[in-house]
Order: structure tokens, then C-alpha cells, then sequence
């Protein structure tokens, strides 16, 4: 059965790259629907969806966006548009998938359309920003970004092969038929290579009990995609075992999720333990992108791209007061769970970031900052210890018997 693709681009200056596209989806025996982003100069062929409908969707007529020749005006306002008129379109069924072409206003313009679609929505990007940092594109959404190599202004040797395959995914999507999966409540679990054993062990535990968890990464994207999934309703109760994020938040690293971290499951009220995971480790690339302020800090090279500082009292009290103050404000169950002997692989007795005073400023903060109502349990074993993994586990799964799941 044909599928209908919606293909998003410029015309006035992308048209000839968006009308191959668009062959070549016809030739896959599928529609595209071309809609038409374009604003200074005059489109090369007739859109489906216009640029005038995608400016009224934005809010401003196009002929003033013209008239004003504010690019960054009408950026907004395209950008703005262009994501209604694609989520109206798939909430009206009539789009399985989208594809966009363009550079970095085009980018913007295509990849604000897929951030608007649900997770699973098939999403292709072909960009001239695909090979750099494209987190602020992506977002928390699964879109695929492919390189465009060299710039999307015309079909050439490079430009067709690319587009060709771009078209290829696309279409490998919208007629892929997601397998069905027995609907299970789920759970969230943060992750670092760190607290491994521990996640794992959590993991298999509450699938014994009935439970999905879906496990997320701790890099900054995995944790803003996780609390973005609660937000959404997806998830019945978190696991915060890996909270180490905020070390990079306090420290300036890369693997940030910005001051919202922790607060998703707070306001939905759903239940959450939360263990101070891997905050004895601030993330940075390479030795030489260090901060020249955290000369004679204790690092150890976790890979070749890796760097990892070790965190001081005076920063792991600080996270515990923020830990305790997100806990706080919590509508839900919500424990603390205090690993003694270390709170990751390399903060264990004889281990490389092993510092008992650093940890017991942060494990002091968390219990002179949570409320009487929170328990904080303090267990003598590291993070990573069987036991302390059961506990973590059961003491979710008893807020749990006390709720009806309502993700899955």
C-alpha cells in the first residue's frame, strides 16, 4: 500500500533537490507532499502545502515576512508553522513519514516539524550540519540525521547518490510494520558505565516482577530523553540510580541535563528511588579539553574521549542539596538510597577516585536537606553490590503496590 511521505524544503532556493526527492519517492512507488518553507524568493514548483499556509500556521502572513525581509523573524515564524502544519497533518492521519532537506535554517525548520511528531514516526534529516553537535536539532525525538556532504543546492555526483538514500531509509521506514510487543508497565533506570552491575541487576529484578524498564544513558541527552518520556506519561516509576548529570551541571562538563533534571517524576508524582550515582565524576572530552581551573584535580582517562574529574566535598555537598530539594518538591513516593562504600566502580576502597570525606559530604547534604517524610536508607556496601541492588529494586516495587500503572 502506498505510503504518503511529507518532504519539507525551501523552494526558492532547494527546489530542484526537493523535486528529485520527490521523484524519487514516486519511483518507490510512494507520495510525497511537499511543503514549501520558503519565503524570499519564488517557489520552483507548486507545493502541496504552500509557504503562505505555513506562515499563517506560524502566526504572520507571508507577504509581511516579506515585506519586514527579517530573516530571523521569519525564521521563527516558518520554524513555528512548519511544526503545526506536520503535527496537523499526521494527527489527521494523512503523513507516515517525514523527510527534510536543507542547512542550517532548513535544519531548524525540518528538524522543529519532526520534534512535534511522537517517538517511532519515521524522521529523516539530510543536513549540512549532520556531522557536528546536532543535540539542539534532535532533541529528545528519534530523527536521523544524514550528512548532506556538501551543500543542498542542486543534484550533482555527491548530492544524488545521498538524496537516493535518504529516500531509501525513508521509505524503509514507512513500510517497516513495528512488531507487536506485549504492553508492560514501565519503568525508567539512568545508567552510567559506572553503576552497570547495578542497573542490570534492578532491571532483571523488576522484569521477574512484570515490569519494562527502559534504561537511559546518563550523558545529558539520556537524561533529558528520560525525563521528557515521564513528562509524557510513558513511565510509571524511575529508578534515578545514575544522578550524575548534576556533576556536570556543577562542573561545567559535557554531559549536562540542565537544571529541570529530576523534576519530571516530582510533578507527576510518580514513585522514584534515587541514589547519588557517579557523583564522584565530572565528564570531559579529551585530557587537553579540561578547564585550565581544574589543573592538579584527581582524572582518570576512562577512554580516549573520555575524561573523568573526580568531584570535591565543596561540589558533592552541592548536589546533595539540590538532590534533596527536587526530592523535596515531589507530589509522589520518592526514597533515597546511600551506598556507604562508594558510589561507583571507581569510588571503592583502593579504587582510583575512592575519597570517604567527599561522599560523606554528600550523603550529610541529602539528609539535612530532605524532608521528615522521605526515608533515607544508608546501607554499608558499595553501589554495585548485589544487595544494594536488591534494595533499590524493593524498595521501588513497594511504592509500586501501592499505585495502578498508568504508562505501558
Amino acid at each position: 500500500m502506498a505510503k504518503t511521505i511529507a518532504v519539507i524544503g525551501s523552494l526558492d532556493t532547494k527546489g530542484n533537490d526537493v523535486a528529485f526527492v520527490a521523484n524519487e519517492i514516486a519511483a518507490r512507488g510512494h507520495r510525497a507532499l511537499v511543503i514549501d518553507t520558503s519565503v524570499v524568493g519564488r517557489h520552483q514548483f507548486r507545493p502541496h502545502v504552500a509557504a503562505s499556509e505555513v506562515a499563517r500556521a506560524g502566526g504572520v502572513a507571508v507577504r509581511l515576512l516579506r515585506e519586514k525581509a527579517d530573516k530571523a523573524l521569519a525564521m521563527q515564524i516558518m520554524t513555528r508553522g512548519a511544526a503545526k502544519v506536520v503535527k496537523r497533518l499526521f494527527d489527521k492521519g494523512k503523513i507516515d513519514g517525514v523527510l527534510a532537506l536543507g542547512g542550517t535554517a532548513g535544519t531548524a525548520i525540518g528538524t522543529a516539524a519532526m520534534r512535534a511528531l511522537p517517538l517511532g514516526f519515521p524522521k529523516v534529516m539530510v543536513s549540512t550540519v549532520a556531522s557536528g553537535d546536532t543535540s539542539a536539532y534532535v532533541g529528545t525525538k528519534d530523527i536521523v540525521m544524514m550528512p548532506s556532504i556538501v551543500d543542498v543546492a542542486g543534484i550533482n555526483r555527491i548530492s544524488a547518490p545521498i538524496y537516493a538514500n535518504a529516500v531509501g531509509a525513508i521509505v524503509g521506514m514507512v513500510e517497516t510494520k513495528p512488531p507487536k510487543v506485549k504492553a508492560r508497565p514501565l519503568l525508567a533506570a539512568s545508567m552510567f558505565g559506572n553503576t552497570t552491575p547495578v542497573v542490570n541487576r534492578c532491571v532483571a529484578t523488576m522484569a521477574e516482577r512484570g515490569y519494562e524498564t527502559l534504561v537511559f544513558h546518563a550523558t545529558g541527552t539520556g537524561g533529558k530523553t528520560m525525563e521528557s518520556l515521564v513528562d509524557e506519561g510513558f513511565i510509571d516509576g524511575v529508578l534515578d540510580i545514575t544522578t550524575t548529570e548534576w556533576a556536570d551541571e556543577i562542573c561545567g562538563g559535557v554531559f549536562t541535563a540542565g537544571p529541570t533534571r529530576g523534576d519530571a517524576a516530582a510533578r507527576r508524582g510518580i514513585p522514584q528511588v534515587i541514589v547519588p550515582g557517579c557523583l564522584d565524576m565530572a565528564n570531559f572530552w579529551a585530557p587537553e579539553t579540561v578547564p585550565a581551573k581544574y589543573k592538579g584535580r584527581r582524572f582518570y582517562r576512562w577512554n580516549p574521549s573520555i575524561t573523568l574529574m573526580r568531584t570535591t566535598p565543596e561540589e558533592n555537598a552541592a548536589m546533595g542539596r539540590i538532590l534533596a530539594e527536587k526530592a523535596n518538591a515531589a507530589k509522589g513516593p520518592v526514597a533515597f538510597l546511600l551506598p556507604l562504600q562508594g558510589v561507583s566502580m571507581l569510588d571503592a576502597p583502593g579504587k582510583e577516585f575512592w575519597w570517604p570525606e567527599a561522599d560523606q559530604a554528600l550523603f550529610d547534604a541529602i539528609r539535612e536537606g530532605a524532608s521528615r517524610d522521605i526515608e533515607v536508607i544508608e546501607m554499608d556496601n558499595n553501589i554495585n553490590d548485589d544487595a544494594f541492588a536488591d534494595a533499590v529494586a524493593a524498595k521501588l516495587l513497594e511504592f509500586l503496590k501501592k499505585r495502578r500503572p498508568t504508562g505501558g
